[in-house]
This record gives structure tokens, C-alpha cells and sequence, in this order.
């Protein structure tokens, strides 16, 4: 005799739980896009309630205040980061071909990005900016050593490149072009300027075997 099995209903309780979690990502992801387009300063609690077109009481049920959505959204880009740069690796086994793919992921993250917002999240949201520093600290440069080691052992970066230095240099090159005082707003585009910086960047450190794979990496690129 076969048996109906009967799936169990979720629980109010459950159901309850997921409303929560998934009102609190549809707030941090209207906040995301307003910072990330007009800047930490210029948006506030009533800006993102205005935007969601809820009450701002709707927001404070779940945030206590602008620095924890800050804070939070924050954690949430870095998350994202390291996916994507997952992803990036899981497609490619070559370093420079890695360097490629995360340039043309600039093109889309920089588009738009108001130049400001490293600025205004290192003097406005403290808590948030120490988060992304560690995350600088022990991801960012990190990954980007490990890539130069790579190309040095498979003779695509010169051998006598210090890969510390140079991914700590990456690094600040990447929080430079925010910097309005080295490139006011208005005069430069935020994703010219890193495009700029990453192919200035890359022909500092490739071999001849580096730059044979680069020309024809974006030949085959530009065929497709």
C-alpha cells in the first residue's frame, strides 16, 4: 500500500521569519543604490523610505539607525566581492586573464558610483569604514598577492616584482581615483580613471610571455 507522505506546513512563525529577512535586503538594497549613486552624506533615513515608498517607522522595525544600514550594506558589497571574485577564478586559471575579467566587472560596479562615497564612509561611518579596512587587509591584498605569485611562477609577471608592495599599491591606486582632490569631480570619470589605472598597473609587471597573452587574450575578446 503506498503512502501519501504529506509535506509540513511551515510554520507561522517561519513564514514570519522570512517576511523579516526579506524586507530587511529590500531595504539595504534601495539603501545600496541610493549611496552608491548620491553618496553616504546626502542620503537619509527619509530619502530611503521615500525611495521604498514606505514610512520611515517601517525602516527603524528593522534597522536602528542609518550607520547600522550603512554598516550592514557595507558587509553585504564585501560578500559580494569575494563571489564574484570566486566566480572570476572558477573560469580562469591564468592570473592576467583574472586581472581582465575583474577590469571589465569595474565597468559595470563604477558605473555611476558617486566618487565621494570612500570619502564620506571614512569620516561618516567609522564602524563601517574599519570593516571594510580589515576586509582590505585580509581579503583584497590577499587575493591579489596570491595572483602575482601565480604569474611570477608561471613567467607572465617579472620575477622581481615584490608582490606585498604591489598589491598594497593596487590597492590604494583603486581608493586614489576616489580622491577629489587628485581628480575633482566632473573633470574625470570614476571608471576611466581605474581603467586607466589597472591597464598602467599590468604592463608594469608583465613579462614578454605576460604581453603575448594580453594582446591575444583581447584579440580573441574583441573577435567575439
Amino acid at each position: 500500500m503506498n503512502m501519501k507522505t504529506e509535506e509540513p506546513l511551515e510554520s507561522p512563525a517561519r513564514r514570519n521569519e522570512e517576511k523579516e529577512h526579506d524586507n530587511r535586503e529590500r531595504i539595504l538594497s534601495a539603501a545600496e543604490e541610493l549611496f552608491m549613486r548620491y553618496g553616504f552624506r546626502s542620503i537619509t533615513m527619509d530619502e530611503i523610505a521615500r525611495h521604498l515608498g514606505v514610512s520611515k517607522k517601517t525602516i527603524y522595525q528593522h534597522f536602528t539607525d542609518k550607520d547600522e544600514i550603512v554598516l550592514q550594506c557595507i558587509a553585504n558589497h564585501m560578500n559580494a566581492e569575494k563571489c564574484m571574485a570566486q566566480e572570476i577564478l572558477s573560469q580562469v586559471s591564468n592570473p592576467v586573464a583574472e586581472f581582465l575579467l575583474e577590469a571589465q566587472q569595474l565597468k559595470l560596479t563604477f558605473n555611476g558610483v558617486h566618487p565621494t562615497v570612500l570619502f564620506e564612509l571614512k569620516k561618516y561611518h567609522p564602524k563601517a569604514w574599519a570593516v571594510f579596512q580589515e576586509h582590505k587587509e585580509k581579503w583584497i591584498i590577499k587575493s591579489i598577492m596570491d595572483n602575482l605569485r601565480k604569474g611570477m611562477e608561471m613567467g607572465l609577471y617579472r620575477p622581481d616584482i615584490n608582490p606585498e608592495i604591489l598589491a598594497r599599491m593596487r590597492v590604494e591606486q583603486v581608493a586614489l581615483a576616489f580622491d577629489p582632490q587628485a581628480f575633482p569631480t566632473g573633470r574625470f570619470d570614476l571608471r576611466t580613471i581605474q581603467l586607466q589605472f589597472i591597464e598602467h598597473f599590468l604592463h608594469g609587471i608583465l613579462t614578454d610571455k605576460g604581453r603575448e597573452f594580453l594582446t591575444h587574450y583581447l584579440q580573441t575578446t574583441e573577435e567575439k
